[in-house]
């Protein structure tokens, strides 16, 4: 085959550069539509020019982080640079690294499904200890062959429309017409031409990664995505995958913003928790035991409790029915990692996970931690192989004492070990459910544990003697959580049998959601709606639906209350039974928006103004962002005054008490 070829290095750079900017737009294009569920319904909003342009800013950041090589190799004013060695060297670096590219950007168009935003650089953190991401990866690339198919294709189209140099020696001058003396084109010398070229190349290629020219504009980041669509979701159609993992590589994750004076500061909010003395116990037991159930991707989508169509959740919402709950209830985050300290420790995600940051060595509260201080006994709970995901390290910063895994539940001779293991993630939840309940009637009362569940989540399976007769039509993920309810009433079933049952406070919520297909849960605010479900079976917690706002970050200062706990700890929540229902509220971090939830509005915040307001209750798809009034500066200094709290806590290393 015919390769297209030139002498003049300048016009083989455009060429190649252009075909890259091509590659990367119809990755841009695979990406939304197969999110097409997380885009749709608000892409005929969206204005094509500021998409185009949002696009070109990001991709050319991305594009000139990538090539720079390339494009030096190729200027370089030495006549090495015609042979045939040094071509084959520019050919292949400019196809193998455009093609990780094409691969990074495909890749995500799947994983961006369950997180909702393109991967950053803490992905390779938080995937660090699994040993099973080989078999994940077999598993979508025969799921999604059309996309391998068509990577495949744009790999070959960089090879194929590659335009090289000569390798023949080239030629020693340029003509530049349009610069003319005695009426013939003035002649530069060949490596003169590249020289200018390449000088002129470096300045640009700074503008092009920074983002833009001038001394106001700061280096472009994940955030900037958000100025050229409607909606946080969707900044992930402007961005591409390589651009965010570039530009949170080594970064600082967390700064504190300063917006208010120390003074000012404690006035608007403060996470330091001190005893409520004024106060009984909610609880006549003031001891009892907690058991908290962190059910992955249990979303409240998915149950029937909350909504008014069929779900598979029967013995969910028949557990409601005599608890507390909420029916305006969020995760603080997306992935399983922001879900742990969240719950555990009350301690949201803003703008990446805490404990794959650089200040994951901070010293952490948590409420097994506090209990211990009090005689409890704790145990953290995980069917995965031991010291997946990080939990095992997170737990024991947190304060539990023990960690029980796959490691564990294989030592069980109770148990079928390996037998039970689902071939992908974990020991099937039934069975680890059950090694649970038994484990905790070992342990010396009052203990706190938590567990993490496993089986709802890709790649979608269950139990081979479960398949027929909890089959559900539509997403399999329905008929996944069909599978956890049914694990969870044998838990409960087992539970009422044990010595510890009566005198357990019992905590059931999500790490966060999962595939949505109900257009309310399909918005900013949508993906964040998790089940947050507080049991017990003495009867002496008030049971019922609660009017308040509730998020994870609330769990542990609404329990360490319920106790009447009696010593200042750090929490970034509140406790819900001790706050008026008008004055709770919620936050998650959403593609660079800081989302805030009081009362019946949901603010937008991009760390400097305010970009989104909706009223979420009469406009549940938020289609009709609001015009600011003076009505939302207190909610907005609350919510800068959590940020900023946050930041310079986590700076400091101030998450506990002491």
């Amino acid at each position: 085959m015919t390769l297209r070829s030139t002498r003049r290095p300048v016009a083989a750079v455009l060429w190649n550069l252009g075909l890259a900017y091509l590659v990367y737009m119809l990755c841009r294009v695979a990406y939304a539509l197969e999110n097409w569920s997380l885009f749709g319904a608000g892409f005929g909003s969206l204005s094509v020019g500021s998409l185009l342009s949002g696009s070109l800013r990001f991709d050319t950041s991305a594009i000139i982080y990538t090539n720079s090589l390339y494009v030096v190799l190729t200027l370089l004013p030495l006549h090495i640079r015609f042979s045939k060695a040094w071509q084959a060297v520019s050919r292949w670096l400019y196809v193998v690294i455009n093609s990780l590219a094409v691969v990074i950007n495909l890749v995500d168009a799947v994983y961006s499904q369950y997180t909702g935003r393109r991967t950053t650089a803490t992905f390779f953190a938080e995937f660090s200890h699994e040993s099973n991401l080989g078999s994940i990866l077999g598993i979508e690339l025969w799921h999604h062959w059309y996309l391998v198919l068509a990577g495949a294709a744009l790999i070959f189209l960089l090879w194929w429309l590659y335009r090289p140099l000569d390798t023949d020696g080239g030629k020693h001058w340029v003509a530049i017409k349009w610069l003319r003396r005695k009426g013939e084109a003035v002649k530069l010398p060949a490596s003169l031409f590249s020289a200018l070229a390449l000088l002129l190349y470096l300045p640009l290629a700074v503008i092009g990664m920074r983002g833009g020219a001038t001394r106001a504009i700061r280096p472009i980041t994940i955030s900037n995505a958000n100025q050229y669509v409607n909606s946080p979701t969707e900044a992930a159609i402007v961005l591409n995958t390589p651009f965010s993992l570039i530009r949170t590589a080594g970064k600082t994750t967390f700064r504190d913003p300063a917006y208010f004076s120390p003074t000012r500061l404690d006035s608007l909010y403060s996470p330091l928790h001190r005893p409520d003395t004024a106060s009984a116990p909610l609880l006549a037991h003031s001891h009892p035991n907690v058991v908290i159930l962190i059910v992955e991707s249990l979303a409240q989508e998915y149950i029937g409790a909350y909504n008014s169509y069929p779900c598979a959740t029967p013995f969910l919402d028949s557990l409601i029915g005599q608890s507390l709950t909420f029916d305006r209830s969020f995760c603080n985050g997306r992935k399983s990692i922001d879900g742990m300290p969240s719950i555990l420790s009350s301690i949201p995600m803003f703008v990446e996970p805490y404990f794959v940051s650089s200040y994951s060595l901070n010293r952490v509260s948590g409420v097994a931690g506090e209990l211990g201080r009090y005689g409890y006994t704790s145990a953290f709970f995980h069917g995965a192989e031991n010291g997946s995901m990080g939990f095992q390290a997170y737990a024991r910063a947190s304060g539990f004492q023990r960690y029980l895994g796959r490691t564990e539940y294989n030592a069980d001779p109770r148990f079928g070990g390996e037998a039970d293991f689902d071939g992908t993630w974990a020991i099937w939840d039934e069975e680890f459910l059950q090694f649970y309940a038994l484990t905790m009637s070992e342990m010396r009362q009052p203990f706190c544990t938590a567990l993490f569940t496993a089986s709802s989540h890709h790649p979608y399976h269950v139990p081979d003697r479960y398949r027929d007769s909890l089959a559900l039509p539509g997403h399999p993920m329905h008929t996944c959580i069909r599978y956890v309810d049914h694990s969870l009433r044998q838990f409960f079933r087992t539970a009422q049998q044990q010595p510890w049952y009566d005198s357990t406070l019992f905590v059931i919520t999500a790490d966060h959601t999962n595939i949505t297909e109900h257009p309310e849960y399909r918005t900013d605010l949508g993906y964040y709606r998790v089940p947050i479900i507080f049991f017990d079976p003495s009867g002496r917690l008030p049971r019922g639906r609660h009017s308040a706002i509730a998020q994870q970050i609330d769990i542990m200062p609404t329990l360490l209350g319920i106790m009447g706990y009696p010593s200042p700890y750090v929490a970034f929540g509140i406790d819900l039974l001790r706050t008026p229902a008008d004055s709770t509220w919620a936050v998650n971090y959403n593609n660079g928006i800081y989302q805030y939830v009081s009362d019946s509005l949901l603010l937008q915040f991009d760390g400097s103004r305010l970009v989104g307001h909706y009223n979420y209750l009469s406009d549940p798809l938020l289609q009709r962002n609001l015009d600011p009034s003076p009505a939302l500066d207190h909610r907005l200094d609350h919510l800068k005054a959590i940020i900023q709290s946050y930041m310079q806590r986590m700076v400091a290393d101030q998450l506990t008490a002491e």
